[in-house]
């Protein structure tokens, strides 16, 4: 196969339209930091933290001057640098490449959206719960669709595949915990509770977004031959699965079910699947279900 397929299986439309709604993800993420959370005089948590945070120290501390310019996005990105090699080597090459891209217009995004000098809400209350609302959607939707905007979204990202119970929204509150530790030294302890309440916010909704993220129980129940099912499940979605021969209670006729566990993002994939597969069939959906053992998440 030369390099022209290659990337032309590689770039499908389907691609570049998730990819798309990825980078739209971020315009969210950055709309709801320079829009509501910046004008509050509060910080973000994780990397954008830092970076705010590194600003602050450059410009208001030691008195750089770097115009209007606002190189917390800048900083953002450099810190990003090694976390691009970890998301290449461990995670996989798809969510690398989304990622770099992602992280690139959420840097431009951060920069050239303009903070306004005034809030556009006065009670900072609102500016957490609206901003909170806002970058936590555009950070589960970027994520949901197969890339992240960085930081301690690659972190989590890393560690919720080898840890059942983990998430991306513990990770962000984790390297909270420290960003606001700092924040809480240099500055005002006002600022840091309202800081940490738009970011509770924040990983409340990206988790809530991030669909890869909630197991969910499935059991198709099929007349028609379930190795059918069975082979889209293990080719496609590379899940395994149970099998049952049962008899139905109201017709006294053989049917079969299968049981398997999805992300929550991956049954929206199988039911869109199934229409094609067995038309006729049913399903029973749990979501939000605990799975302990040899589970893997395919965020």
């Amino acid at each position: 196969m030369n390099t022209k397929v290659a990337l032309k299986k590689f770039f499908t439309k389907e691609y570049l339209s998730q990819l798309v709604v990825a980078i739209l993800g971020t315009v969210l993420f950055s709309a709801g930091v320079n829009l509501f959370i910046v004008p509050a005089g509060l910080y973000n948590g994780g990397f954008v933290g830092i970076g705010q945070i590194i600003r602050t120290i450059l410009v208001d501390i030691l008195g750089l001057p770097f115009n209007s310019f606002d190189i917390a996005g800048l900083i953002y990105y450099l810190c990003n640098i090694p976390l691009f090699f970890l998301a290449y080597r461990s995670i996989s090459k798809r969510f690398f490449l989304n990622t770099l891209i992602c992280v690139t217009f959420q840097t431009i995004f951060l920069t050239i959206i303009p903070s306004p000098s005034e809030p556009i809400v006065t009670e900072t209350i609102t500016a957490c719960l609206i901003g909170g609302l806002l970058a936590g959607a555009g950070t589960g939707i970027t994520l949901k669709y197969g890339a992240s905007g960085g930081g301690q979204d690659i972190l989590g990202v890393y560690f919720a595949s080898r840890k059942p119970n983990f998430s991306v929204g513990k990770m962000g509150l984790i390297i909270n915990i420290c960003v606001y530790a700092v924040c809480a030294i240099l500055f005002d302890i006002t600022v840091v509770i309202y800081s940490v309440i738009y970011t509770s916010i924040l990983s409340m909704v990206t988790d809530r977004f991030h669909e890869q993220n909630i197991a969910s129980k499935v059991e198709i129940f099929t007349k028609s031959n379930p190795e059918i099912i069975q082979d889209y499940l293990k080719n496609e979605l590379h899940r395994g699965c149970t099998v049952w021969n049962a008899i139905g209670g109201y017709t006294n006729e053989p049917t079969n079910v299968v049981i398997t566990v999805l992300s929550q993002y991956e049954y929206g994939i199988l039911q869109d699947a199934l229409k094609e597969i067995d038309p006729h069939a049913f399903i029973v959906h749990i979501s939000g279900v605990d799975v302990v053992g040899d589970y893997a998440k395919h965020l």
